[in-house]
């Protein structure tokens, strides 16, 4: 009796303090590497145009793993392959000069890569992720924000935002009417295994 009046108590606790609180155990307690499931993810990205718009797209094909150290943040990893000749914006005319040697080069350079060099967490639920993204044999620096979305039944999903120089890859052509600048909004999602 005493150690169910103790849960509810705890549960109730955890309602009152909201729901950074629930998040923050559940982080606690998700330790363990992770490997990216392309069923449960998503890559999107967009890329604003001159006079308005953008131009958004998305990968289909990627492969990666978490690695969370619940211990010392800073051990923990991040590390994302993503082909780029998977690429869609729903315009095939559009994704085949995106898959030419014009911008991806994909039959060329089949991967863009990106492994985490620090993770510093910056709250309960979120943390910034630098590390070195490779695209058509360039490497450069590269900063993404994380917030943790959900933990449970050994199943992690963060939301991944940062914003990249598509010029430093080599990929600059159609600037200015279309800006240097893409935006990316992920969902990555993995089991723990």
């Amino acid at each position: 009796m005493l150690s169910r009046s103790l849960v509810i108590a705890t549960l109730a606790a955890a309602v009152v303090a909201g729901p950074s609180a629930l998040a923050a155990a559940s982080l606690s307690a998700a330790g363990g590497r992770y490997t990216i499931s392309q069923a449960g993810s998503s890559i999107r990205f967009s890329i604003g145009k001159a006079g308005g718009g953008s131009l958004d797209g998305a990968f289909a094909r990627f492969t990666g793993n978490i690695r969370v150290d619940n211990a010392n943040a800073d051990r923990s990893e991040v590390n994302i392959t993503i082909m780029p000749a998977s690429v869609g914006t729903g315009q095939g005319r559009i994704d085949a000069f995106l898959r030419s040697d014009a911008v991806f080069d994909a039959a060329n350079d089949p991967e863009i890569r990106f492994r985490s060099t620090n993770v510093r967490r910056t709250g309960e639920t979120t943390a910034t992720i630098t590390g070195n993204l490779t695209a058509r044999g360039k490497t450069s620096p590269e900063k993404f924000q994380a917030e943790l979305k959900s933990f449970a039944g050994g199943t992690i999903t963060f939301r991944v935002t940062g914003k990249v120089l598509r010029s430093r890859y080599g990929m600059d052509v159609g600037t200015p009417i279309y800006s240097n600048v893409v935006e990316f909004d992920m969902t990555l999602s993995g089991r723990r295994g």
